[in-house]
């Protein structure tokens, strides 16, 4: 298989689609990613496991409705094309 810019997209969906189907308290609470966890003060710069957590669920909200839509098209166009 070549590397092509249509394997790199796929290749993108599918660790969006990955990050997107993380649940928090069946996966993320048990490794110690949890929503209360990385709480800083106020003026305080969030460390990198709070960044983490926060794109997370930023991808998780956005990918949510999208992301179906984007691999309906995907395995459509891999049926259509194989």
């Amino acid at each position: 298989m070549a590397f092509t810019l249509y394997s790199l997209l796929q290749a993108s969906l599918l660790i969006v689609n990955a990050v997107a189907v993380l649940h928090e308290e069946r996966f993320l609470r048990h490794v110690g990613w949890g929503s209360d966890q990385g709480i800083g003060g106020f003026g305080e710069e969030p460390g990198i496991k709070a960044q983490l957590t926060n794109l997370i669920r930023s991808v998780r909200t956005v990918m949510r409705g999208k992301g179906t839509i984007f691999s309906i098209i995907i395995i459509t166009i891999i049926i259509i094309c194989s």
